[in-house]
């Protein structure tokens, strides 16, 4: 794959992905079948990125046995480059808390 170095949309696209902690994994032909998987280890979390069987690339984090099953990630595939996004505050599920409150009333 080649892209050529004057290719606005692209340097600007990778200039959004490292600014936002996303982070180069492998190009997408390192898993060209389903069920092939690569591990990697980033800033010391093993990440496992694999095709699945629906043929999407999806990234998992391997947490420590006392915490429990791999953890999904942010993942994206760009340009043929695989991505993911290891930042907390992108990977919290939480349902909106809600607020036990009595109104006051006169």
């Amino acid at each position: 794959m080649t892209t050529p170095p004057d290719d606005r949309t692209f340097r600007r696209e990778m200039a959004t992905a490292y600014r936002s902690g996303w982070h180069f994994i492998d190009l997408v032909t390192a898993l060209p079948h389903r069920g092939d998987s690569l591990m990697v280890t980033l800033f010391g979390d093993p990440v496992v990125v694999a095709r699945e069987d629906d043929g999407e690339v999806r990234a998992y984090r391997c947490l420590r046995k006392p915490r429990g099953a791999p953890q999904p990630v942010r993942c994206a595939v760009r340009y043929d480059m695989i991505f993911v996004n290891l930042a907390q505050r992108d990977h919290q599920l939480f349902e909106p808390e809600a607020i036990a409150a009595t109104p006051r009333s006169a």
